[in-house]
């Protein structure tokens, strides 16, 4: 597991406020100096964090989305991949679900699907400690694996999500596809094999 990745879990907060302020109008930026980088698409919001080391520079890149489960629970749905890190085809982005709903199951090892009605991709999820506020999800991040879900993501207008034999969100996917592309982009990997 790489380390970065709890970091990044930090940003859900603030996410969860730029989708909410932003609705599903969103608008793109232009990086500043010191300021990450962000960008919209559909209801995919991106970061791109640049951190200048004095020999290069490691940028962070997140892709998530906010949604509400049928419980009233807020939650979000976020890729996340450094180019410090082993890159696609060799490893694929992180996948994080965070969300308030404390009667989800939790532990290591957790079966999970996500997919539509054209097909589910099975994985296991590994439960962290409490996100601001809300339990997290990793998804195990195998290559085979990870890129099946990232295809179905692709696929899916939404996305079922079920934890162990609990249904935990349908999440809407407008605007994954250039999210990703966007991610591949800022931190330096193809992403044909996803979103050609």
């Amino acid at each position: 597991m790489r380390n970065f990745r709890l970091a990044t879990l930090e940003v859900h907060g603030w996410l969860v406020a730029f989708l909410t302020l932003s609705g599903s109008a969103f608008a793109q930026t232009q990086p500043t100096p010191n300021v990450p980088a962000t960008g919209t698409f559909g209801r995919w919001a991106t970061i791109v964090d640049v951190l200048d080391t004095g020999q290069d520079a490691r940028k962070t890149c997140v892709a998530s989305t906010a949604f509400v489960d049928s419980g009233g629970y807020p939650g979000t749905l976020t890729l996340s991949i450094s180019n410090g890190d082993a890159l696609p085809p060799d490893a694929y982005p992180a996948v994080t679900i965070a969300i308030g709903n404390k009667d989800l199951p939790t532990g290591k090892k957790i079966a999970a699907k996500f997919g539509d009605a054209a097909g589910q991709v099975a994985a296991i999820v590994y439960s962290h400690d409490s996100v601001a506020g809300r339990l997290a999800w990793m998804v195990e991040n195998k290559p085979k694996t990870s890129l099946a879900l990232l295809r179905a993501m692709r696929r899916a207008t939404t996305l079922d999500v079920v934890f162990g034999k609990q249904p935990v969100a349908t999440i809407s996917m407008d605007g994954f596809y250039k999210a990703y592309r966007s991610l591949g982009m800022s931190c330096g990997f193809a992403t044909a094999d996803v979103a050609p």
